[in-house]
């Protein structure tokens, strides 16, 4: 399952969101050696202030298992503000109908269910996640700046990054920005290699008083 998590529900889903953070830390501070910030054994930047939207791919123990942060590029975002050399001299993108995936971490067991490709299947529900809410938005495009191995993988599972430049490296890795195409299309490649039946994407309904 992936659960969106909006900031009028930060409150109500603390301990996912928690768990969010702790993966972040393993992944990316423990196990990649980036240099991120932490706050113990959380990973949280400046754009987690910024009242992103969040999914959270939840094992059926309530463990977080994946994540991935959302923000619309017509705000601050890391692609224009951190890493503007992946650009290579282009206009940052910003438009209502593309938003920013930043913060992508999957942590699974080496036995976890996999998808086509040898994949595991919360990279799919993520992948699908972010499509399906992008298709709820009215979105064309997912603007983000990741690594060239997850590149790969994306294009092992159908969903072509679109890059904006070269690969540069940044740290330890080597990052590219690019764009992904939001489209019932794709989403239906995804479902079908990740042995996804339908939706994946759960988000809480507002209560209203009567």
């Amino acid at each position: 399952m992936i659960q969106l998590i909006t900031e009028p529900y930060y409150g109500e889903f603390s301990n996912t969101l928690i768990g969010i953070h702790q993966l972040r830390y393993r992944v990316f501070r423990v196990r990649m050696d980036w240099d991120v910030q932490r706050s113990g054994d959380m990973e949280i930047d400046d754009f987690d202030a910024l009242h992103p939207a969040y999914l959270a791919q939840v094992s059926e123990s309530g463990h977080v298992q994946g994540c991935v942060r959302l923000l619309p590029s017509l705000g601050p975002n890391m692609l224009r503000d951190t890493f503007p050399a992946l650009l290579d001299g282009q206009p940052a993108p910003a438009s209502p109908v593309i938003w920013e995936s930043s913060r992508f971490a999957v942590d699974v067991a080496s036995d976890a269910e996999k998808g086509k490709h040898g994949i595991a299947r919360a990279t799919y529900e993520l992948f699908a996640g972010m499509i399906e809410f992008g298709v709820s938005r009215r979105l064309t495009d997912i603007v983000t700046v990741t690594d060239i191995r997850m590149e790969r993988i994306l294009r092992r599972v159908g969903w072509h990054l679109r890059r904006i430049g070269d690969p540069r490296k940044i740290g330890n890795t080597f990052a590219v920005a690019g764009y992904l195409a939001v489209s019932v299309e794709v989403l239906a490649t995804l479902r079908k290699a990740g042995n996804l039946s339908g939706p994946v994407l759960w988000a809480p309904v507002m209560l209203t008083a009567a």
